[in-house]
């Protein structure tokens, strides 16, 4: 296997842009770069320098590229996507105009990548993990986000060469076994191919392995985390909210959790994985002060079983 570990802004509780609390983002791409990483997600637009030749300097000043950019947002709502248009335009006009991540692969299409995620309906965050609970979108809601999400991969590709993946995400409105069922059977995978992640897939109720087995076809990107199973079903017993769940430890260093690493490591050298994995653990930003140590510890035991 030819495997590139990446890691993302969340790891230092980057999401939101409008958070008062997060850290500077030179902290992200210094520590990035110290803890061994070679390449970085985005994060959230306006996070990270906007403008293309300041991006290109920073990143090249701490020897990082970028794996790919992110939608995280509602992409239900009608009202909304005139503004998710133009984040795609951003996005990746960025990632065509700043050193990108290195475009190894085997049937999987190759970085960058416009990571697609649909997130914004608080019901469905309240009920992150809880398939029976959890609210479920109309038929007509459900086929308005693929249209818009397929819009958004077709910009991406048509006009910047930037490959679409769609994430699977603990409290948004594709979460469950059967959203993402549904999700392959409506978009074909020209349009846009999956970034299934490891400690989102078991935080809503799914074993990682037999899932990226079942869907790997489809699969161009992959994310990593690692879950606290006894803080994870104490937030689900509470019914906490997914944010809320994340500031309170429930994703963890790779290697200190509930998923077996090197079960994932060995499955992905029967399928000979090519490319890119990206290694999350989202947190309030509050407690960023330790993430140089954790995305440190991440990617340190990634390396000691294999990858």
């Amino acid at each position: 296997m030819t495997i590139h570990i990446a890691n993302a802004p969340c790891s230092w509780g980057v999401d939101d842009p409008k958070n008062p609390f997060l850290p500077p983002w030179q902290k992200v791409l210094s520590e990035a770069s110290q803890a061994g990483y070679k390449s970085i997600e985005l994060g959230p637009w306006t996070y990270l320098p906007v403008e293309p030749a300041e991006l290109r300097q920073q990143l090249e000043a701490h020897d990082l590229s970028l794996v790919a950019g992110t939608i995280f947002d509602n992409l239900v709502s009608e009202a909304n996507f005139p503004a998710m248009v133009e984040l795609t335009h951003n996005i990746c006009r960025n990632l065509s105009l700043v050193p990108t991540a290195s475009k190894t692969h085997a049937d999987n299409k190759p970085a960058p990548y416009l990571v697609i995620i649909d997130f914004g309906n608080p019901e469905r965050a309240k009920y992150a993990g809880q398939s029976a609970k959890a609210p479920r979108l109309s038929d007509e809601e459900w086929q308005r986000m693929m249209q818009h999400i397929t819009t958004l991969s077709q910009i991406a590709w048509n006009e910047y060469g930037v490959r679409a993946v769609i994430h699977p995400h603990a409290g948004g409105c594709i979460e469950f076994a059967d959203e993402l069922q549904q999700l392959v059977e409506d978009i074909p995978h020209e349009v846009a191919g999956l970034c299934l992640d490891t400690g989102h897939l078991y935080y809503s109720g799914m074993d990682p392995i037999p899932y990226l087995s079942r869907y790997w076809d489809r699969i161009d990107y992959l994310h990593f985390k690692d879950v606290n199973d006894g803080v994870w079903r104490d937030v689900i017993a509470r019914g906490v909210d997914f944010f809320a769940a994340c500031a309170e430890g429930v994703m963890c260093p790779i290697g200190k959790g509930a998923i077996d690493y090197p079960a994932v490591r060995a499955f992905l050298a029967e399928r000979n994985y090519q490319g890119w994995i990206t290694v999350e653990q989202e947190r309030d930003p509050r407690d960023a002060d330790t993430s140089l140590r954790d995305v440190t510890a991440s990617l340190h035991y990634l390396q000691s079983v294999g990858f």
